[in-house]
């Protein structure tokens, strides 16, 4: 009887025992998984939220995050805002096209795994650093929309250190400011949300004699004697979008533009890049303008990123005309133009990787 009483207590023990061990491994199954939920991307200071596998209803993360990974691709989608719309679609269509995939503008599984692939599965948002240069200036707080008055101003610079910082990282100022409500955006260190593409410093502007052209710049930079073209820039008209294509008609860059208007058309046909500025002046002349204000006289606008033609003009073998920066990049695509060809600024400078005295320029329905 006492042999069998020691047995039975010790089945008893060894059942307490491990009914203990299983609420053990319990406790530490959970307090493993909350510590791996704390450490996801979501989770992280500066990390990216997945990469969505449609647009339609697409919140602010997940339409931003595509954004990012189509400029990182070269295929801009014009300025990162994180909403979708006519530029972004044009973007995902141009990449599609590019990738032998269903041009549907749509973010499907194919599309995004491609897009993850051609951008090496990089965050959509990175921490950044306010530099001094950034908040050092100078800045033109108010600018005129009047181009007489704007002949009167020193520099054409940004209104503030948060457009600045902004057109560094292709983004709207509304939407750096989304990603970083607490942020003042003037005090050098401070550290903010941006969005992770390739940062946009304005060119340093370049001497040149001034030369009359369309209300447009001074014929200035030229590059040396001209290559044979290994690359012609395209600008469809249907599209508002401008291509960058290799002999075999591989497109190597897509952007944005705004094409002309009913008053000036896009001149179909082909062209040829003359000469390239940076930073350049602009030459107002109002009686090449339908809607100039008739008291209106010529007029010089000083340089600066909020020169009506940004950055850069690119000057074309037809007369008066360009491709050039602008002031405003959220509106390239959506209104229309004096006839040149109009991009942002940080794409203005990404087509002048290609632009040389000589490069075809093509303008197309």
């Amino acid at each position: 009887m006492a042999s069998a009483f020691r047995r039975k207590v010790a089945a008893a023990q060894r059942l307490h025992f491990l009914t203990g061990m299983k609420i053990v491994l319990t406790i530490l199954s959970i307090l493993i998984g909350t510590a791996g939920l704390a450490q996801t991307p979501a989770g992280r200071s500066g990390a990216a939220r997945a990469v969505p596998k449609g647009t339609a209803g697409a919140s602010l993360s997940d339409t931003m995050a595509i954004q990012v990974m189509l400029d990182r691709a070269g295929f801009s989608p014009g300025e990162i805002d994180g909403r979708p719309g006519s530029n972004f679609t044009s973007a995902v269509t141009a990449f599609q096209r590019a990738m032998g995939l269903a041009e549907s503008g749509q973010v499907d599984p194919q599309t995004e795994q491609r897009l993850a692939d051609a951008t090496a599965n990089q965050p959509a948002l990175v921490e950044y650093d306010v530099r001094e240069a950034d908040v050092a200036g100078p800045f033109t707080p108010t600018i005129p929309a009047d181009l007489v008055q704007q002949s009167k101003l020193k520099y054409l610079g940004y209104q503030n250190a948060r457009e600045a910082i902004a057109e560094r990282f292709h983004a709207s100022p509304q939407l750096l400011k989304r990603l970083n409500s607490a942020a003042t955006f003037s005090r050098a260190g401070e550290r903010i949300q941006v969005p992770n593409v390739e940062p946009f410093e304005p060119p340093q502007p370049v001497a040149a004699p001034a030369q009359p052209g369309r209300g447009g710049a001074s014929r200035g930079e030229s590059r040396g004697a001209a290559a044979p073209p290994a690359f012609t820039i395209a600008v469809t008209k249907s599209t508002s979008a401008l291509t960058v294509e290799d002999a075999s008609g591989r497109v190597v860059f897509h952007a944005p533009v705004t094409t002309g208007s009913e008053h000036d058309p896009l001149p179909i046909g082909t062209w040829k890049v003359t000469t390239v500025q940076v930073m350049p002046k602009f030459h107002y002349n109002p009686d090449l303008f339908w809607d100039a204000n008739p008291t209106h006289s010529k007029a010089t606008i000083p340089p600066g990123p909020n020169n009506p033609v940004g950055v850069a003009w690119i000057d074309l073998s037809k007369e008066h005309y360009g491709i050039h920066g602008a002031p405003e990049p959220s509106r390239i695509g959506h209104v229309q133009s004096h006839g040149c060809v109009r991009l942002t600024n940080w794409d203005a400078r990404r087509v002048l990787m290609w632009a040389q005295p000589g490069t075809p320029v093509l303008f197309r329905e």
